[in-house]
C-alpha cells in the first residue's frame, strides 16, 4: 500500500458541470493529439437530462485497479499516486476497469490497453479548459472541507425553514 499525503486529483462539481465535454476533448488533444473523446482520460457521465459529472482517477490510497491486474501491468507511483500502465504487460483484459469503483479506467480504442489520468504533470488540461470551472485540482482535505461547508449551508437553510 502506498501512503500518499496530500495527493491531488481532479474533482468535478456536479452543480457546475453542463456536460459540454470540453474536458474530454482537451484531454484527448493533449494526450493523444486527437480530437476524439474516446481517447480521453476523463469522461462526462450523464445521469439524466440535468445531472452531468466528469469522472477521472481519484488516486486511491490502495487502488483496486492495481490489485485486480493479473499481469502486474498497473503500479502506483510512490511520489504522486498516479497509476502507471506498463503497456507491454497490459493485455486489455479489463479486470482493472471492473475493479475501479469510480469508472476512471478506460480501454484505449485502438491500442486495446488501459489508460488512466496522469494529471498532465500537475497541470491538467481538463481543468484549464473547463468553461464552467466545474473541475478543480484538489486534495481529499479540500474536498472534505467543501462537503462540510455545503452540509452546514443546507442545515442552516433547513433550520430557517422550520423557524418561518
Amino acid at each position: 500500500m502506498v501512503k500518499i499525503h496530500q495527493k491531488r486529483f481532479v474533482s468535478a462539481d456536479p452543480d457546475k458541470c453542463v456536460g459540454c465535454q470540453v474536458c474530454e476533448y482537451a484531454c484527448a488533444i493533449e494526450k493523444e493529439g486527437a480530437f476524439n473523446p474516446l481517447k480521453s482520460r476523463i469522461r462526462v457521465v450523464r445521469i439524466n437530462q440535468l445531472v452531468n459529472l466528469a469522472v477521472t482517477c481519484r488516486l486511491c490510497e490502495d487502488p483496486a485497479c492495481v490489485a485486480a491486474c493479473p499481469r502486474d501491468a498497473l503500479t502506483q507511483s510512490e511520489e504522486n499516486g498516479i497509476i502507471l500502465v506498463d503497456e507491454d504487460r497490459c493485455d486489455g483484459c479489463g479486470w482493472c476497469i471492473e475493479a475501479c469503483e469510480f469508472g476512471a479506467v478506460m480501454l484505449h480504442p485502438e491500442r486495446k490497453v488501459v489508460f488512466i489520468c496522469d494529471l498532465c504533470d500537475g497541470k491538467p488540461k481538463c481543468v484549464e479548459w473547463c468553461p464552467e470551472e466545474a473541475l478543480d485540482l484538489v486534495t481529499e482535505d479540500i474536498l472534505a472541507q467543501k462537503s462540510r461547508i455545503e452540509a452546514v449551508k443546507k442545515l442552516f437553510q433547513d433550520t430557517l425553514k422550520t423557524l418561518v
